[in-house]
């Protein structure tokens, strides 16, 4: 592994971002907020909205000495921090939130992975060009163009299901038709999408939760087989280019390769491999959830399809599956009244903001007839705008037209018990049973 002192499990460390030696966490006791912020705490975990509400009037920002975060919870100030990135530097987004233990950092060092920044956790002025480059390549005609076969997968596995009168939505559906949606889109094969599946989730506790150390080392043990797969995925690329968004970022290498490594390139697909298909899979499952428990609006947007686009727009507004996301700051700085000393770790409470009463009218309401203008920060804001935002909209679409057109009749199974993936970032349910009456399919 290259540079490993600087690495993290999967990118580089803030460690050149230290905090301001004369910061003294007794300058700020812990305030209300703060000794009731609990984030992985079970009540947390299943409902954070109520903790946000109350903390949005009473503690916008406050400092948490049990974490060693600036938790930041309303709209203006999560956008501005977003849009300072040198200021608020992305370098801390992707470091684990529970530290590595010895044994899972030996097997991470004996591995032959070069991991680095990419996108997401590079600074300004990298992440300035390579959005560019990857961004623009990222068009409207490579999303679109794979939306017949997203229907068709999607339509595939419903039929697997719809004759059975009941179904967990997640696990039969939205647990794997991004994972596929996202290999169609790069072009990679559909034999290893539940094995890169399968090894999101578990990247997600490790990276954003409070791993076992065994989970720890397993986890490492794992990740080799996915960069090795990505390296081949990339070298096959770069022998024989395919008509999709891989192929034309190969075709960019090679026609010239001071644009960016083969190494970033890897980088690149490694993280696309994750970031495009955990975050459509939880996000759908909320957004099901929560049209069943609004069966009025379910059922409109079953009546009239073209309220899904605004629809999806609601479910990433309401319970987006990054609810939270990190920074770092690299000089002393200020948010709202409060001042940040250098190298200080602030969580974006992305969930709260986009519920921010001063934006979003009722904003703790689920309202698919909401009058917005994708204003929400399911996707982030600024330069660190997800650039797979289009992609993740075309396969919520799809997946609620299609439910919508066969299955408009379906509910939710009374008394179930929501269990959500326990880490700091990410939010989705697990499981989500529905049934219906087989008599009434179309």
């Amino acid at each position: 592994m290259t540079n490993q002192q600087k690495l993290g499990m999967f990118q580089s460390s803030p460690e050149e971002l230290d905090a301001n030696e004369d910061f003294n966490e007794s300058m700020c006791p812990a305030t209300k907020m703060a000794s009731e912020f609990e984030p992985f705490s079970e009540a947390y975990i299943k409902n954070p909205f109520d903790f946000f509400k109350r903390a949005r009037r009473e503690e916008p920002v406050f400092y948490d000495p049990k974490s060693n975060y600036w938790v930041v919870l309303n709209y203006t100030d999560i956008v501005n921090i977003f849009r300072d990135p040198e200021t608020f530097s992305a370098a801390l987004a992707r470091h684990p939130v529970t530290a590595m233990c010895p044994a899972a950092a030996g097997v991470r060092d004996s591995l032959d992975i070069s991991i680095e920044p990419s996108l997401v956790d590079e600074d300004p002025i990298t992440h300035k060009v390579h959005k560019k480059i990857f961004g623009d390549a990222f068009t409207p005609k490579r999303v679109n163009e794979i939306e017949p076969r997203i229907r068709s997968i999607v339509n595939g596995f419903i039929d697997r299901f719809i004759e059975n009168g009941r179904a967990d939505l997640v696990a039969q559906l939205l647990y794997e038709v991004p994972a596929l949606a996202i290999f169609i889109f790069l072009g990679a094969d559909d034999d290893k999408a539940l094995m890169v599946k399968q090894l999101g989730a578990v990247r997600a506790v490790v990276s954003w939760g409070q791993p076992s150390e065994d989970e720890q080392i397993e986890m490492m043990h794992d990740i080799s087989k996915h960069w090795e797969f990505t390296k081949q995925l990339v070298d096959q690329a770069l022998i024989s280019p395919g008509d999709n968004y891989l192929g034309d970022m190969a075709r960019l290498h090679l026609s010239d390769p001071t644009k960016f490594t083969v190494n970033y390139l890897c980088n690149v697909m490694f993280l696309m491999q994750f970031a495009g298909h955990e975050t459509t899979t939880q996000a759908s499952a909320n957004g099901m959830r929560a049209l069943l428990e609004n069966k009025d609006q379910w059922d409109a947007l079953c009546k009239d399809p073209k309220l899904i686009p605004n629809a999806v727009e609601e479910i990433l507004r309401y319970d987006s599956s990054i609810f939270a996301w990190r920074r770092i700051t690299t000089c002393n700085t200020k948010i709202g009244e409060f001042d940040i000393p250098k190298g200080s770790k602030v969580l974006m409470a992305l969930g709260s903001g986009s519920r921010d009463d001063s934006v979003f009218e009722n904003g703790d309401s689920f309202n698919i007839f909401r009058k917005q203008k994708k204003k929400h920060l399911a996707f982030g804001n600024g330069v660190h705008f997800c650039m797979g935002a289009p992609l993740a909209r075309l396969e919520m679409k799809i997946i609620l037209e299609e439910l919508a057109r066969r299955l408009p009749h379906m509910k939710m199974v009374k008394g179930q018990k929501w269990d959500y993936i326990p880490t700091l970032a990410f939010r989705g349910i697990k499981k989500l049973m529905i049934e219906w009456d087989v008599d009434k399919n179309s």
